[in-house]
């Protein structure tokens, strides 16, 4: 397997073990909630990527060609980005257009990519692929087209790319262009499979389970390159089957003794609150070595929820671990060691918000807050915490992420007006400290909200909010509100609730306040409650914050409450 001992023995994301060794072993194991499930064998998946890419070649795609694959996730996906690997194109996932997303500004996103980036094909659904095709310069390609093209059995001589060559893009999300290709070279991955497969002691035994996204890195990386690069059985699911059923994963974990997935934050409470006790009865998850959180800020209470839920299918706290990754480093930057739960970091939170200092306290403090560790760098990679000026601070000192790695991306795709690095050092954005080694996050620095002197992150209170009855689970946003007379920003919440009852959103807003009120401390100025659906998103699903506090300042929204004190 590829590790740190044996990084030397692979050159390219094509000396994968899974095209390696085709061999009946399983590859990937593909579930849904109306089919059986179907097994694709490495000899099948060889087979099956070979003829996606004679297909591609067919259609007049080059090497160093950048492809967009926005399928609705199945294997058609998995197949389609592998077989663009194989002759040297550049795929690039992205999302497909779904009812939760805007139409128009998807159509607007992808036709500006198309410019920018200087795409060269398109591939997406059948009932996707006209509409699309009337706004972009380059061939648009539904299922059909390329499914008609397969043909496993032509003669087909794999591209050898160069170790440096940029082997795919990761794309930022957004609600304003999705102009930000994270480019990756063969070598970058390769060293952050090998750094990160250590840190998680990947071996012969593990079964990968994910429900993630492909256009996520968390998806991509962890959830699809990691299990077919090292020969490990990948079991996936689509993320929009998952969200609706999500007993799906703890039924696949125990029907395949699945041992690693990776989670975002919001996943934990969701498994806890929606999945019924009978979709849980006969089954186990003893098999798992780590549920691992990444991509949001982690949560000590959601964490205790999950394992508590879930115990009696044999989950542990040393089952649940952190990870702290992005894009550009092509995923993790930290990792939580097998086995370990991860560390509590007891902090004052006045001094949090006031000195932007992380100073320990006893559990009992009054104003004691826990901050989730997300554990020490991996191999490969350093991380540091710096001021405004790029100047490094002290432990336990709250300032920019910033990091430096064998994993980096070389710069973003056809974008060199965007500066990634500054002294060979990648400014994340994230704001947050380092104490023993370890790196706590504590909010994005674009997000930070500045109140009565104050640092205040919007993502503490959306917890607050999110856990109030009556509010729509992982649907509120805050931001802040410039006011001039007061000389500070006032804190705005926005709450998707499913009641029009006058009434009931009463105590809904009441209640956001007392509980705002009680677990913090700052007071609402603002508590606004929309309709189901209303708040903006982001092209990968989540709640776009800044876009939305734009439309307030705009006066897009209704406003339902008025100032508070």
């Amino acid at each position: 397997m590829l590790n740190l001992s044996t990084r030397h023995d692979f050159h390219t994301l094509l000396d994968s073990l899974t095209l390696r060794e085709a061999n009946e072993q399983p590859a990937v194991i593909y579930l849904s909630v109306e089919a059986e499930p179907v097994t694709v064998s490495r000899a099948e998946f060889v087979r099956s990527i070979t003829g996606y890419g004679a297909a591609l070649r067919g259609m007049g795609i080059q090497p160093r060609d950048l492809v967009i694959i926005a399928h609705t996730q199945d294997l058609e996906s998995v197949f389609a980005f592998w077989g663009a690997l194989t002759i040297g194109a550049i795929p690039s996932m992205f999302p497909t257009l779904t009812e939760k997303l805007d139409s128009q500004i998807y159509i607007a996103n992808i036709t500006e990519l198309v410019a920018l980036s200087n795409v060269r094909a398109v591939l997406t659904t059948d009932e996707f692929a006209p509409a699309l095709a009337e706004h972009v310069v380059c061939p648009v390609y539904g299922s059909g087209a390329l499914l008609g093209s397969l043909d496993e059995k032509a003669l087909f001589t794999l591209y050898m790319p160069d170790e440096d060559e940029i082997a795919f893009l990761q794309h930022s999300s957004g609600t304003t262009g999705l102009q930000k290709g994270v480019a990756l070279t063969h070598r970058a991955v390769l060293n952050q499979l090998a750094s990160y497969s250590t840190a998680i002691a990947l071996n012969e035994s593990d079964v990968i389970v994910s429900w993630l996204p492909l256009y996520h890195d968390m998806g991509l990386i962890a959830g699809f390159l990691l299990p077919l690069v090292q020969g490990v059985p990948l079991v996936m699911m689509s993320p929009f089957e998952w969200v609706k059923s999500p007993a799906m994963l703890f039924r696949a974990i125990d029907q395949y003794h699945g041992t690693l997935c990776w989670l975002p934050n919001f996943a934990y409470n969701h498994c806890a609150r929606r999945i019924r006790q009978r979709d849980l009865e006969g089954l186990s998850a003893a098999s798992m070595r780590m549920f691992i959180n990444c991509s949001e800020p982690v949560y000590a209470e959601s964490h205790a929820l999950f394992a508590e839920r879930f115990a009696p299918l044999g989950v542990k706290p040393e089952m649940l671990a952190v990870s702290y990754a992005m894009a550009e480093n092509t995923f993790a930057v930290t990792q939580t060691p097998p086995g370990e739960t991860p560390h509590h970091d007891m902090i004052n939170r006045v001094l949090l918000q006031s000195d932007l200092r992380a100073e320990p306290v006893e559990a009992d403090h009054p104003n004691a807050v826990v901050k989730v560790s997300c554990g020490k760098p991996i191999a490969g990679v350093s991380v540091r915490v710096v001021d405004a000026e790029g100047m490094p601070l002290p432990e336990r000192s709250v300032g920019e992420i910033a990091i430096q790695s064998d994993s980096m991306l070389t710069g973003y795709y056809m974008r060199p007006d965007l500066n990634s690095l500054r002294d060979g050092w990648y400014l994340t954005g994230d704001r947050g400290y380092i104490a023993d080694g370890e790196v706590y996050i504590v909010g994005r620095s674009k997000d930070l909200i500045i109140n009565a002197g104050k640092n205040v992150y919007p993502q503490d209170i959306e917890a607050i909010v999110n856990g109030v009855q009556g509010v729509h689970a992982g649907r509120a946003v805050v931001f802040g509100v410039p006011d001039e007379r007061e000389g500070t920003e006032l804190i705005a919440v926005v709450a998707e609730v499913d009641t029009e009852d006058a009434e009931a959103r009463k105590r809904i807003t009441q209640g956001i306040r007392q509980a705002v009120a009680q677990g913090s401390t700052v007071t609402l100025n603002y508590v606004h409650l929309v309709d189901a659906k209303w708040l903006i998103k982001t092209s990968s699903g989540k709640i776009a914050r800044q876009a939305t506090r734009t439309a307030y300042l705009e006066g897009a929204l209704t406003r339902v409450e008025t100032p508070g004190a």
